[in-house]
């Protein structure tokens, strides 16, 4: 049930080069994958773009077909308050649900502001959101 509201999350590996991201982003254009949101990890000798396609499956494949790293993650989104306190409110939702937040990072889509989380257990995650009373997306949502 809450399987809807895991939505696939792309980690493509860019080397940290002049012109790598750049490279990315033209095998996605010409083969026209939309990214709804992203991030951009810096480590050492490369980058992590961390990234939420219109077609996850799609991106995957062609960016596989041209030798680039990819893999699929599993995240939830969370629409918040834009307004002090938002992100305490889904931050308070984890600790007392005593789920593990790896990352996050914020978007502001056609469904206003969310936040997109990376946790230990995406579907226990989603459950103490919606108990809570916040709304988590789904992939056809972003």
């Amino acid at each position: 049930m809450l399987k809807k509201n895991i939505i696939k999350q792309l980690s493509i590996f860019v080397n940290n080069e002049p012109g790598s991201l750049a490279s990315i982003a033209l095998v996605l254009k010409e083969c026209g994958i939309n990214l709804k949101a992203f991030n951009i990890a810096e480590s050492s000798g490369f980058g992590v773009l961390r990234a939420i396609a219109d077609d996850p499956e799609g991106a995957c494949r062609v960016l596989r077909e041209r030798n680039i790293v990819v893999k699929q993650t599993d995240v939830i989104a969370v629409s918040v308050e834009d307004q002090p306190g938002g992100l305490f409110r889904i931050a308070n939702i984890m600790g007392d649900a005593k789920i593990n937040i790896e990352y996050a990072y914020a978007y502001t889509g056609r469904n206003g502001p969310s936040i997109f989380l990376r946790v230990d257990d995406p579907e226990a995650a989603a459950a103490a959101v919606k108990r809570a009373g916040m709304v988590c997306l789904s992939q056809k949502d972003i």
